[in-house]
């Protein structure tokens, strides 16, 4: 029997004895193996392929008319000033998305699609309809400022938000909940704000200022736009995109079909009012004579909300390492992990002691291992929040799941092998499911209950998997009373 055939059996075993809308309970644990793991690869084909070649030469192509449009408008020397000034703020605001995501750290291949489409699709497309739209607005008699109100919030929030919404649609299992959101659709986001920030750099900033007054004036305007422009609003495009990724992060770990399709349209319309907000400040104060009017809103709108989206984002930072601690304790009953290895997941502070621990007793090898178990244990998690959520609909996608639950529980049991029972400081230990039965320096043994707490990061080691149980003993995947006595790790 392949793995797949006994992974959907096990699936279809275990909803035999699941309660309606439950998730089903875990697998039995096999015995682990003695080699690193390698999650499988995806086979790439032919629909996959052009799906692919597709996206890449959009992406090339946004990037190669932008570039043509701004280095025509701009011209070289301000085309290079304006880069290297846009440039500069962007590897901060990449950082401050990916300290969000360190549970469980997005494939870097699809941060780069994000940002790559916010910086070359969405501005190439943005650009072509904003002057269109400015063109027909003085053609109508109309104030073409009227296109940063009217026009402008609207196509620039939706392209931003296509990227991360094809994410959605043909990777769904890649998202975990709305930090996922938060980052694909920030990084869109902070990719739009870069080309737009060159084009104000460079072409109202420098090139305006040589050509009126000579480059030390340039080089001022530049600083100028750069102290405001980024400094004081560099936020506001990941500001407006996040609305959207919150959206989007609720559609993806929901099971009722108004909330995957409501979810991301409410995101996308209250980005783009935010953003219509934003813009239609600047022109109100213009028309009015009254520049307070920009402050006001800064303060009294922007402000709150933005706090309030970082608040929000720590949160959301937090989640995944609660969710650990609220689905795991499923595969600690049975057996494939013990009480403090899901105590040790809970926060970064207790990840970062487990690493630690690991490269004390197993070097720069059992830090790999530990940070590859880590990232395994957090798919698992979220895996079974799915399940439990009834994210499946389909049966294709069930056996699906069950086959990764398969794979993470091997990759873990491979991962643990790495540092388990390597401790000489630590007593040689048994988790049956129930309870730990340890052998002290003296000789003695006895079994002993997890304790309320369990926060040590030290693994010990698993009942190895037990005969058969007979039909209707007990659900699946649960061990049943323990061995009287433990014996050596490497037995």
């Amino acid at each position: 029997m392949r793995p797949d055939q006994r992974a959907t059996g096990d699936y279809a075993d275990r909803m035999a004895d699941t309660p309606p809308g439950g998730a089903p309970p875990p697998i039995a644990p096999a015995a682990p193996p003695s080699v690193t793991p390698r999650m499988p690869l995806r086979r790439l084909g032919w629909r996959r392929f052009f799906a692919l070649a597709a996206v890449v030469l959009l992406i090339a192509a946004g990037a190669v008319f932008m570039v043509f449009t701004l280095g025509e408008s701009l011209g070289a020397q301000a085309l290079l000033v304006g880069v290297v000034a846009a440039v500069l703020p962007v590897p901060v605001l990449v950082a401050c998305f990916l300290w969000l995501d360190r549970y469980e750290p997005e494939p870097l291949k699809y941060l780069i699609f994000c940002f790559a489409w916010g910086a070359f699709v969405s501005t190439a497309i943005s650009l072509l309809v904003n002057e269109t739209a400015a063109q027909q607005f003085k053609n109508w008699g109309l104030p073409s400022a009227l296109t940063a109100v009217l026009v402008a919030p609207f196509i620039e929030e939706l392209t931003k938000a296509l990227g991360p919404i094809l994410l959605l649609i043909f990777r769904r299992r890649e998202w975990s909940g709305i930090t996922d959101g938060l980052v694909y659709c920030g990084l869109s986001a902070i990719g739009f704000a870069m080309v737009e920030n060159i084009l104000y750099l460079g072409g109202y900033g420098y090139r305006t200022g040589v050509e009126e007054y000579g480059p030390a004036t340039g080089a001022r305007q530049v600083i100028a736009i750069f102290i405001v422009r980024i400094l004081l609003f560099g936020f506001a495009h990941p500001l407006f995109t996040s609305m959207t990724g919150v959206g989007l992060g609720i559609a993806a770990r929901s099971a009722d079909r108004r909330v995957r399709v409501l979810a991301p349209i409410a995101g996308l319309l209250l980005a783009m009012m935010l953003h219509g907000t934003w813009n239609l400040l600047p022109s109100l104060a213009a028309a009015t004579g009254q520049p307070l009017i920009v402050l006001y809103g800064y303060i009294g709108v922007m402000v709150p909300i933005f706090f309030g989206m970082v608040g929000l984002a720590i949160w959301l930072r937090a989640w995944e390492g609660r969710l650990t601690e609220r689905t795991l304790p499923d595969y600690v009953r049975a057996g494939w992990l013990t009480p403090p290895e899901v105590a040790a997941l809970g926060s970064l502070g207790r990840r970062h002691a487990a690493r630690t621990w690991a490269r004390r007793i197993a070097g720069d090898g059992g830090v790999r291992a530990m940070r590859g178990y880590q990232f395994a244990a957090t798919r698992l998690a979220l895996l079974r929040d799915g399940m439990r959520r009834g994210l499946d609909q389909k049966q294709a996608d069930r056996d699906r799941t069950a086959r990764e639950e398969r794979e993470l529980l091997e990759a873990i049991a491979a991962y643990r092998s790495f540092f388990v029972g390597r401790d000489p400081q630590a007593p040689v230990g048994v988790w049956d499911g129930q309870r730990y039965h340890l052998r002290f320096p003296d000789g003695s043994q006895r079994a002993v209950p997890a304790p309320d707490e369990p926060v040590v990061p030290i693994p010990v080691v698993l009942t190895p998997p037990p005969p058969a149980h007979p039909a209707g003993y007990g659900p699946p995947g649960w061990y049943g009373p323990g061995p009287v006595a433990p014996w050596h790790p490497g037995a």
